[in-house]
C-alpha cells in the first residue's frame, strides 16, 4: 500500500518497539554518495566492477586502489541530518533501535544508543598484520603501518568476509521484539542484511521508506520518495 509522507509519519509514530533498517540513502542529505544509484560513488568510479574496491582480495593485492577508493568514502566534514537527528529523538519515547548498513558513523553522531553498525565503521582502523589500532588519520595519509609494515585497514566489513556474529546476533534480538520494522533509504539488496526481515514476528508492521519499490520486503505501507519528507513531520 503506498501512503503519504504524513500518513507514514503516523504509522512511525503509531510504533512502540521500532526498529530501523537503514541504508546509504539516509546519509546523502549529508552530503555523502550512495553506492548504487545512476549518481552514486560506484557509478563515478568508472569501474565495471566496482564491488571488488571493498573486497579484501583488493586490499591484499590492490592496496593503493582499495585505499584511494576507501578515502572516498571518509566524508570526516558530514554531519547528521534530520533523518539521523529525528531517529535519535525517537529513543526517548520509545524502545528504538538502528542496524544500519552504513560506516559512515552519522547515526552515532546524532546521538543514537541502541545501534548496530552491521558492517562496520570507518571511525576506527588496524592494522591487518599485528592488529594495532590506528587512527583513521594516520590510514588517510598512509596504509602502511609504520610499526610493523602491515596494511591498515578500517574496521569494517570488506566482501569476502564474515559478519561479525555479535552483529548479527543483536540485530536478530531485536528485529525478532519489533512491533514496526522501518527500511529506510536501501535497495535492500545485500545480504545478510536484507535477510534479517525474515525474523520479525507474524504482527510486526513493515514499512519502506525509499525512492524505489522494495518488492521483496514485502511492506505493509510503502513510501515512495526522499525520506527527508517523511522525518520532517516526525
Amino acid at each position: 500500500m503506498k501512503v503519504t509522507a504524513k500518513e507514514m509519519a503516523d504509522l512511525i509514530h503509531k510504533g512502540n518497539n521500532i526498529v530501523f533498517l537503514t541504508g546509504a540513502g539516509v546519509s546523502t542529505p549529508s552530503g555523502i554518495p550512495d553506492y548504487r544509484s545512476v549518481t552514486g560513488l560506484y557509478t563515478e568510479s568508472g569501474l565495471k566492477e566496482p564491488e571488488y574496491l571493498l573486497s579484501r582480495r583488493a586490499m591484499l593485492n590492490d592496496t593503493a586502489d582499495f585505499h584511494r577508493f576507501i578515502a572516498q568514502l571518509c566524508q570526516n566534514e558530514a554531519k547528521p541530518n534530520i533523518i539521523h537527528e529525528k531517529m535519535a529523538q525517537l529513543e526517548k519515547s520509545k524502545n528504538v533501535t538502528i542496524i544500519t548498513q552504513n560506516i559512515d558513523g552519522l547515526h552515532g553522531g546524532a546521538g543514537s544508543q541502541k545501534m548496530v553498525e552491521f558492517h562496520g565503521t570507518l571511525a576506527t582502523c588496524y592494522c591487518e598484520k599485528c592488529g594495532e589500532r590506528v587512527k583513521t588519520e594516520a590510514f588517510l595519509k598512509d596504509f602502511t603501518h609504520a610499526l610493523c609494515g602491515g596494511i591498515v585497514r578500517p574496521d569494517v566489513v570488506l566482501y569476502d568476509e564474515q559478519i561479525d556474529s555479535g552483529n548479527i546476533d543483536m540485530a536478530l534480538r531485536a528485529i525478532a521484539q519489533a512491533d514496526t520494522v522501518v527500511i529506510v533509504g536501501t535497495s535492500f539488496q545485500v545480504y545478510p542484511f536484507a535477510g534479517l526481515i525474515q525474523y520479525t514476528s507474524g504482527n510486526a508492521k513493515i514499512l519502506t521508506i525509499n525512492k524505489e519499490s522494495i518488492p521483496h520486503a514485502y511492506a505493509d505501507a510503502e513510501f515512495l520518495g526522499d525520506a527527508v519528507e517523511v522525518f520532517e513531520l516526525l
